[in-house]
C-alpha cells in the first residue's frame, strides 16, 4: 500500500483527491492497512492535504488465532480475530488538523464478544458455534473500537470509532450478522455505563457499521434503534449521486446511501457509514461525496471504490 500511495496508484490517488476536495478537519479512514511506524498513513495524509495529527492501532484484522473460529474445518484468513490475510490488513486510522490526545484513548478492541453485557453469541443445534473453545478467545471487534479524544478549538471532542464485519458470508447460525449487531451495541453499552465511565459530551460516533436501517441482510431494526437513541442525532447526510441511483426493491431513501454496490452480484446501494454527533452539538451541514454523473468529482468515484466519504459540520 505504501508503494501504491507513493506511485499515485489510481485508487489511492482518487481517495486522496476526494479527501482534499472535502477538506475535513477530522477524518476517520477504514480498510487502510496498518504498519507499526504509520508510514503508509503518513504518506496518504501528505497527499490528502497534510494532516499533522495521525493515530492508528493494530487492528484485529489479520490477528491470527490458530483456531477454527468460523466452523468450516480449516484455519485461514477468516479465522483471525477479524478477517485479514496478514497482520494489520484493513485497519482504521484517524487524521486530524487538531491534536489527538493519544495517551487518553480508550481501546475496547480486546474485549471478548462473550464479555459484552447482553451479547448474543451464535449457536447451532443449541450448542455454542463453532465451539466453546472458539468463543472463549473470540474478540467482539472485527477491526477495533476506539474512543479517541481530540482537542478542538471548541473544546474536547471524543470520537467513537469502529468498522464492523459485513453481516453476510456465514451460515444459518448468523455469526457475522450477530457480531455486527453487537459491534454496534458496544457503544450503547458504553453510553449506558456498562463498560466503565461513559464518554463525556460532546462526542460523535464515526463508524462503518455495515448496517442499513431499511435494507440489506443485517439487523435493520438494531440500526434503526441506534439512530433513534436520544443521546445521538442523525444529520441524514445525502447526495445527488445516490438519489439518482436507487437500487430496485430497496425501501430506504437512495439519497442517503453511502456505498455503491452492484445490484446483480451484491447488496446494491446501502447506507452503512455514519457520523452521529451527540445531541448537545449543533449540526450546521452534512452530506455524502457522491456527485451526480457528469458533474465535477464524479470521475473519481469509480477509482476510489464503492464506499463514499460522509461529512458533517458541527459547532459546540
Amino acid at each position: 500500500m505504501l508503494r501504491d500511495i507513493g506511485k499515485d496508484e489510481a485508487q489511492a490517488a482518487a481517495a486522496a483527491r476526494i479527501v482534499a476536495e472535502v477538506a475535513p478537519d477530522i477524518l476517520v479512514l477504514t480498510d487502510i492497512d496498518y504498519d507499526h511506524g504509520l508510514a503508509a498513513l503518513t504518506a496518504f495524509a501528505d497527499r490528502a492535504g497534510g494532516y499533522p495529527h495521525r493515530f492508528a492501532l493494530r487492528p484485529n484484522g489479520g490477528m491470527a488465532t490458530g483456531v477454527d473460529l468460523d466452523g468450516d474445518g480449516r484455519v485461514d484468513a477468516r479465522d483471525a480475530q477479524g478477517y485479514g490475510r496478514f497482520a494489520g490488513d484493513g485497519g482504521m486510522a484517524v487524521l486530524s488538523r487538531h491534536p489527538i490526545l493519544a495517551e487518553e484513548v480508550r481501546d475496547f478492541s480486546a474485549l471478548l464478544w462473550r464479555d459484552l453485557p447482553g451479547a448474543t453469541l451464535p449457536t447451532r443445534d443449541g450448542a455454542p458455534f463453532p465451539t466453546p473453545e472458539a468463543q472463549a478467545i473470540q474478540r467482539l471487534s472485527s477491526n477495533g473500537h476506539w474512543a479517541v479524544p481530540v482537542a478542538t478549538p471548541g473544546g474536547r471532542l471524543t470520537l467513537l470509532v469502529h468498522d464492523a464485519t459485513p453481516p453476510v458470508f456465514d451460515g444459518p447460525e448468523d455469526r457475522n450478522g450477530l457480531r455486527a449487531r453487537d459491534e454496534l451495541r458496544l457503544w450503547q453499552v458504553l453510553l449506558d455505563g456498562g463498560l466503565g465511565a461513559p464518554p463525556p459530551a460532546p462526542f460523535v460516533v464515526m463508524a462503518n457499521t455495515n448496517l442499513d436501517p431499511a435494507d440489506g441482510e443485517g439487523d435493520r431494526s438494531a440500526m434503526a434503534a441506534f439512530l433513534a437513541d436520544p443521546r445521538l442525532q442523525d444529520p441524514r447526510p445525502a447526495s445527488p449521486g445516490g438519489a439518482a441511483a436507487p437500487s430496485p426493491g430497496h425501501a430506504g431513501d437512495p439519497s442517503l446511501a453511502t456505498a455503491d454496490w452492484d445490484e446483480a452480484n451484491s447488496a446494491g446501494n446501502l447506507r452503512v457509514a455514519y457520523i452521529l454527533p451527540s445531541a448537545d452539538l449543533a449540526v450546521t451541514g452534512a452530506g455524502v461525496f457522491w456527485p451526480a454523473a457528469g458533474t465535477p468529482g464524479a470521475d473519481l468515484l469509480a477509482e476510489a471504490g464503492p464506499h463514499r466519504l460522509v461529512w458533517v459540520d458541527i459547532a459546540p
